[in-house]
């Protein structure tokens, strides 16, 4: 433990001592425990514990039907041997063993006290004693209340506290070792950590009814076939997802090398187009779709040469019309990623504008896709709230009022409101996108232009105040071509 901050090795002493106090009762001498039931579902969870190391969660169940079979005491024994003898992949091998030990055992621990609170241990004497042919004794079934549902409510309810206790346990090591906030560590994690356990309670009570019935142990075991199943596709899910975030992060991060002076601008945009995609009601995946359409919405500049992204002075109207075709250079490069799904059509269309005026299509109103219009209010915003080497970042309401100006004729109103309420909701931090200070003289070819004169000052035809050079159809806030 010595690699544990102070406050962590005494939290997990706390823990280790309190899980120890638990178990205590059931080495007792006199105590009646059922050893052989014990034993042998400690030994099935600790086989269960090192063939699926990766998600040792799957065999729930067994520390589930341990909770229902025994009492509490003996139910916090049955996670002991599968914690000892799971892999660890990170030093201190010890001290994390015992952690994860008392914390399964104060968990299952505290699934038991809640099962008997509910009388689950007499709903199954009752099943048990249907199931043998004989008399339903006194309880809940006899007054009236259905066997099994009432059971059922009664595992599901254990489940719950074992994933509560198991969760709350691990927030206190994040909050005392990893310094994490209690807000990230407690209830950031609750909701997707206690769902899982809504399977669980149900998968651990049929191996309860199952072990003690004519067919015993060996058809309780049974249960665990479909949830290894299930743990498997599960890790196949999370290697694919990582997969998938892995190669967002390669692409974003050739742009950055490719383009330095906008580095951090692409999860940025990324980060407004989901506030904005929250307030428009998306969830899911449509959710996390905007916000890679969001992160992605450069990466064909990829495509474009380097040596006019990061030109000195302006640019020449050639020049200007090549750097205009990164759009379609990037849907060519994820036309064969197929999980981006829509948000292909905002990495294509996200400087369309909605009086028909953008580019590479000149697509007006409703022709342009939801998502590149998400993604466009996010990407001026950005823009207009990061500090540039030739001008200072301009103040959230500043540039609000800006987007608000350009509503109806470059941005979609709904688009421009949403983003307007999820900042008085929860703000905005803008980081600095270049690296270091340049000379103002020095400016990249597609800097962002100072959006002064938007859609309302008439200008001479091909003028901008864009560093970079001449833009046909600029005006208005934008995050550069």
């Amino acid at each position: 433990m010595r690699a544990l901050p102070n406050g962590a090795r005494a939290y997990v002493l706390c823990a280790v001592l309190a899980g120890a106090y638990c178990a205590a009762p059931a080495v007792r001498p006199g105590a009646a425990v059922p050893w052989a039931t014990t034993a042998l579902l400690a030994a099935v969870h600790a086989v269960g514990s090192r063939v699926r190391a990766r998600w040792p969660e799957w065999c729930s169940p067994v520390l589930l039907a341990g909770a229902f079979l025994l009492p509490p005491a003996a139910a916090a024994l049955v996670a002991v041997p599968g914690a000892l003898l799971a892999r660890v992949e990170r030093p201190p091998a010890g001290a994390r063993r015992a952690w994860r030990a008392a914390r399964l055992s104060l968990a299952v621990w505290a699934a038991s006290c809640a099962f008997a609170a509910l009388d689950g241990p007499g709903t199954l004497s009752a099943l048990w004693a249907l199931g043998d042919g004989g008399q339903v004794p006194a309880g809940p079934v006899s007054s009236g209340t259905p066997g099994f549902p009432y059971a059922l409510a009664a595992a599901v309810a254990a489940a719950l506290v074992l994933g509560l206790t198991a969760t709350a346990l691990e927030g206190g090591v994040l909050v005392t070792a990893e310094r994490q906030s209690p807000r990230a560590a407690w209830w950031g994690r609750l909701p997707g950590a206690l769902a899982p356990y809504l399977v669980h309670g149900p998968a651990g009570l049929a191996m309860a009814v199952l072990w003690r019935s004519p067919y015993g142990p060996a058809a309780a075991l049974l249960v665990l076939l479909p949830m290894y199943v299930c743990a498997c596709g599960f890790v196949l899910y999370r290697r694919e997802s990582a997969a998938h975030q892995a190669t967002i992060r390669a692409l974003v991060q050739a742009v950055d090398i490719k383009d330095r002076y906008t580095r951090g601008h692409s999860e940025r945009v990324g980060r407004a187009s989901a506030m904005i995609a929250r307030e428009l009601g998306m969830s899911g995946d449509r959710l996390e779709a905007v916000r890679i359409a969001g992160i992605l919405h450069d990466v064909g500049k990829l495509g474009v040469p380097t040596r006019l992204l990061r030109k000195n002075g302006p640019l020449t109207p050639d020049e200007r019309r090549v750097i205009e075709l990164h759009p379609e250079y990037g849907d060519e490069m994820v036309r064969g990623i197929g999980f981006l799904g829509e948000a292909r059509a905002a990495i294509l269309h996200h400087h369309e504008r909605l009086d028909g005026s953008g580019y590479p299509y000149g697509l007006a109103g409703a022709q342009i896709p939801e998502f590149a219009r998400v993604v466009a209010v996010a990407d001026a915003f950005d823009a207009m709230t990061s500090t540039r080497t030739y001008r200072r970042a301009r103040p959230v309401p500043t540039a609000v009022e800006e987007l608000q100006r350009c509503a109806g004729s470059q941005f979609d109103p709904r688009m421009v409101g949403a983003l307007t309420r999820a900042l008085d909701r929860h703000g905005w931090h803008a980081a600095v996108t270049a690296d270091a200070p340049e000379e103002r003289g020095n400016v990249p070819a597609d800097a962002l232009p100072e959006p002064a004169p938007p859609l309302v000052r008439a200008a001479a035809p091909g003028a901008s105040d864009d560093p970079g050079g001449p833009r046909p159809g600029a005006g208005g806030p934008g995050g550069g071509p």
